[in-house]
């Protein structure tokens, strides 16, 4: 039954400040991805590749989505006339809306939501109160029916992997110089393989590049130079080096608008690398990554954290999504899982005009790594866990003949930085009090009405 419309507003009100220009669509176009999701089609959303973020609306129902490579926030506003909804790829964006439509009052950076990655997202804006956001999921990958051979999983995900690079391949412009991080570890050296293949079968490898992070003699710097002899690039790897003093937390902070230690650390790392980059590449925009991978594998360490094995096995999509959207763990501000910290990489790159493109994290080779039946791989066995991804990644490219030097497991930032000191020391309590500071009302502001917007005093109680 359709709500009626609030009285007074003869429309419903959407403020959309999204950047598309960060999508990367195969399978469809944004005319597709639009009308998709106007008509709340999720079958037909299921269909559109790549990655992502769209808002529209259908009478008083606004829709949005986004895969998990595209961050995209809303919050409900008021006016004396109803409800409206502004829509942005970052906090600070809808910040400065409300501020300078003088409603800066009506503004905290708690009360934005982070649409849920791979799920349609509907709100009906009927007025106060208004009711809680439905979800329709458009991805649900068949789990663990998959092969128990690491050889055959490992040809299933390298295939997914690579029919992916290549229909993003042929959406870039065709001229357009093509950029890959490479740190040397699984994720990226399966990246860099299919991006260089990619650009071989199409007689256009002399369009890639390969840049490594190098703050110090760090380790992934000679990993990464390995790699690339390795397939036959080293005249086109570069070491991107950089001072201690390029990595800030507060400048992460400021830049992912989160405040979780390790997602703040490597986004430091990434802004280093992107600032850098970007002096040295001035022509560059598209630049392929590894993120993602260690999620398709559950490839994090257990001890850490609240997480147990049992909770990977039964939570297939714990890592990508959190505990989900019907959990009473399930953030609204944030989501969970990937689909928050995909920022550390994203919200950098775009910091200095690139786009990031991690294929690991779109649907295709999620679902072939999804299709692991992980109970029979690796039991209750966290150590057996925490090998599989290297393990199927080598068998991967062993059935193509291909031998590459993979290095042993570590975080972005770790491997990037020699000898970081107390640069990456802070605590989550104190990044998250700067990332709060950011948001404080101004100095002498007393959140007077009248002085930001006379509309307050009609707002209901």
């Amino acid at each position: 039954m359709p709500f009626p419309f609030t009285p007074g507003l003869t429309e419903p009100r959407l403020v959309d400040l999204s950047d598309p220009s960060g999508d990367l669509i195969i399978d469809g176009d944004r005319g597709d991805l639009e009308a998709a999701l106007a008509a709340g089609d999720v079958d037909a959303l299921s269909r559109i590749g790549g990655s992502f973020a769209a808002v529209a609306q259908e009478g008083v129902t606004i829709r949005l989505a986004r895969t998990i490579g595209r961050p995209l926030r809303y919050f409900v506003a008021k006016r004396s006339s109803g409800p409206y909804l502004v829509v942005a790829d970052r906090i600070d964006a809808i910040a400065r809306y409300c501020v300078e439509h003088g409603i800066g009052w009506q503004f905290h950076p708690s009360y934005t939501r982070l649409v849920p990655a791979h799920f349609v997202t509907e709100l009906d804006q009927i007025g106060c109160p208004d009711p809680n956001p439905r979800y329709r999921r458009f991805f649900t990958p068949a789990i663990g029916r998959g092969t128990p051979d690491h050889a055959g999983l490992g040809e299933a995900y390298l295939a997914a992997l690579e029919e992916t690079v290549g229909r993003i391949f042929d959406r870039l412009p065709p001229a357009a110089p093509i950029g890959v991080a490479l740190s040397g570890g699984a994720d990226s050296t399966a990246v860099a393989w299919s991006v260089l293949a990619a650009a071989r079968s199409r007689g256009a490898a002399g369009r890639v590049r390969f840049y490594t992070l190098s703050i110090g003699e760090a380790a992934d710097r000679s990993s990464a130079e390995a790699v690339a002899r390795a397939l036959g690039v080293a005249p086109r790897w570069t070491a991107v080096e950089a001072p201690l003093d390029d990595v800030s937390l507060p400048d992460a902070v400021r830049v992912i608008e989160d405040y979780r230690p390790l997602d703040v650390q490597c986004a430091a790392a990434m802004l280093a690398l992107a600032r850098n980059l970007r002096r040295a590449e001035p022509g560059l925009v598209y630049l392929f990554d590894g993120d993602g991978g260690d999620e398709n594998w559950k490839s994090y360490p257990l001890e850490d954290s609240e997480i147990t094995i049992r909770s990977v096995l039964n939570n297939p999509l714990l890592y990508h999504e959190g505990w989900g959207v019907d959990s009473i763990k399930h953030s609204l501000t944030y989501s969970g899982g990937f689909s928050r910290g995909v920022v550390r990489g994203y919200a950098p790159a775009r910091a200095f005009g690139f786009i990031p493109v991690s294929p690991l994290a779109m649907r295709g080779p999620i679902a072939a790594a999804l299709a692991a039946p992980l109970s029979d791989l690796v039991g209750q066995d966290v150590d057996r866990l925490l090998a599989l991804k290297g393990s199927v990644i080598r068998a991967g490219l062993g059935g193509r003949g291909v031998d590459l030097p993979i290095a042993e497991k570590r975080r972005f930032q770790h491997g990037a930085i020699a000898d970081p000191g107390p640069r990456l020391g802070a605590s989550r309590s104190e990044l998250r009090a700067i990332h709060e500071r950011r948001f404080a009302a101004p100095a002498g502001d007393d959140h007077d009405p009248a002085r930001n917007d006379p509309e307050r005093a009609a707002l209901p109680a």
